[in-house]
């Protein structure tokens, strides 16, 4: 029997997770959106049905506006909210988002108790915070994607910037999806060798900096809107790692109740997604400048997640 995969939002980010998943076969897909545009969603799975025969998968796609429908999904990706526009801080998305997020929760909650639900809708580190707190899921069964996508978005601008692989690079990203997220150059490699021997101070703040406004600077490319496919490849990673039970060590955010000294807020850490969920978190120790670095990324989650008023 195929797994089911409940996709809460049809948009841009919906539509590239549902065709990841499919080609990936991970399982059934079962997209869920507003009634006004579940007829859109709908044009959306037969669509990639239609693609099926070429793209060399087995799935059921569908879509639906009722939550019954996404009864015993294994895994739910909520998308679902208002995407931020230019000009907008992700702070500014709380009021409408919020609402949306609870929502959902409530839905899940009732129909699909036992998924391992990753959440990609922004802010995110209030988002995932909200849903955990209407839901009440044990902490290993919920996670924000974004730290997995801001480690990707750090290891393709080294990539870029020293016309390397990015297969080569590695390294991670800790804290929240924002400005005051904390790349960590000391511990980055590129093929095996500390990415400090081969990039000059210039190049890695230049890189850090562009890591922590990566998100800003594709909203002002699109001018309304945000990513889709880096965020959508971000949580499929999360979503196979748990589907197949790889055992992969992915930075998400999680919540941290005593880890690195925060008690009581998804933070972007690493942890190990196995098929139990978000089975650890590993905590590294941090130098006195990364230290401080990372306790203003907690404030300003705290400040984020105070504002939610939950």
């Amino acid at each position: 029997m195929r797994r089911k995969i409940a996709l809460i939002g049809g948009g841009q980010i919906g539509q590239i997770l549902a065709m990841l998943a499919a080609q990936k076969e991970l399982g059934d897909i079962v997209i869920l959106d507003v009634p006004d545009y579940v007829n859109v969603c709908k044009g959306k799975a037969l669509d990639l049905m239609e693609m099926a025969p070429h793209g060399n998968y087995d799935a059921s796609i569908s879509a639906t506006y009722d939550y019954k429908d996404i009864e015993g999904a294994d895994v739910v990706i909520v998308t679902a909210g208002k995407p931020r526009e230019a000009g907008m801080t992700r702070e500014d998305l709380l009021n409408v988002n919020i609402k949306i997020i609870t929502e959902v929760a409530n839905g899940v909650k009732q129909y699909a108790p036992k998924a391992f639900c990753i959440i990609v809708t922004n802010p995110l580190d209030a988002m995932v915070y909200v849903f955990h707190k209407v839901t009440g899921f044990p902490k290993h069964q919920v996670v924000g994607m974004a730290g997995t996508l801001d480690t990707a978005r750090w290891r393709a601008f080294i990539a870029m910037e020293l016309g390397v692989s990015v297969a080569d690079v590695a390294g991670t990203v800790l804290g929240g999806h924002g400005p005051d997220m904390v790349p960590l150059p000391r511990l980055t490699t590129v093929g095996g060798v500390p990415l400090t021997e081969i990039a000059t101070p210039e190049q890695i703040e230049k890189l850090v900096n562009r890591t922590r406004e990566a998100g800003t600077e594709i909203v002002k490319l699109f001018g309304k809107g945000s990513a889709f496919f880096s965020p959508a490849w971000s949580a499929i990673v999360i979503a196979e790692s748990y589907l197949k039970d790889k055992r992969r060590v992915l930075p998400c955010a999680a919540l941290c109740q005593g880890e690195y000294g925060v008690n009581g807020l998804f933070i972007g850490v690493p942890c190990l997604i196995s098929a139990k969920g978000m089975e650890k978190i590993f905590e590294i120790k941090l130098t006195e400048e990364e230290e401080a670095q990372f306790q203003k990324t907690v404030a300003s989650v705290t400040k984020t997640v105070s504002e939610c008023k939950i």
